[in-house]
């Protein structure tokens, strides 16, 4: 979320603008009928912890996306190990269509999993053509794979940075009215 001016601030923090310290009004987007005057900082503390709550939610779904990648590029290592095994079976003057060999069945089932259809091959029955077919499809997988993880783990790093920014930002919020309400205690006495 972009920093807006307040007063446009989507999460449902509406208030009026006043002079006295009560006149702003706080409506909470998780208790619509809920509505709260309260003075400028302690509005602007809650527009802070909101919006680190916010950027809070968008993490956790992107951490559990690449947990899932990482799974799979694991999956796919472990297959194109079985891949290049089962490709040394093979003799560099064998024809294309000999067939030396299978893969293991995990492996299989991990094609099966990631190509779904496109595996039109049986586990026990590969040839020469096939295993090099999809050494390279595995091999294209794992790079594509390989992209989206570093994309996603540069969009974790920036929503990473905006949460921690925001939450600062509460922080130094509530130093600041902390000092500022003990120095104006202080002048009084």
């Amino acid at each position: 979320m972009a920093d807006l001016p307040i007063s446009k601030v989507e999460v449902g923090l509406s208030m009026d603008w006043g002079v006295k310290g009560l006149d702003y009004v706080y409506k909470s987007s998780y208790n619509e009928k809920k509505v709260r005057p309260c003075d400028l900082q302690t509005l602007m503390i809650d527009v802070s912890l909101h919006r680190a709550k916010r950027v809070e939610g968008e993490i956790e779904p992107l951490t559990t996306r690449i947990s899932n990648r990482n799974d799979t590029l694991d999956n796919l290592g472990a297959t194109l190990a079985d891949l290049t095994k089962l490709q040394s079976k093979f003799d560099s003057e064998a024809e294309g269509g000999d067939r030396e060999g299978s893969l293991d069945s995990d492996s299989y089932q991990i094609l099966q999993d990631v190509f779904g259809s496109v595996v039109n091959f049986t586990r026990l029955d590969m040839t020469k053509y096939e295993v090099e077919e999809w050494l390279q499809r595995v091999k294209s997988k794992i790079d594509s794979l390989n992209n989206q993880s570093e994309k996603d783990m540069s969009r974790l790093q920036s929503l990473v940075d905006r949460r921690d920014e925001a939450f600062s930002t509460a922080s130094d919020l509530m130093s600041d009215i902390s000092d500022t309400r003990g120095n104006t205690i202080s002048n009084m006495a």
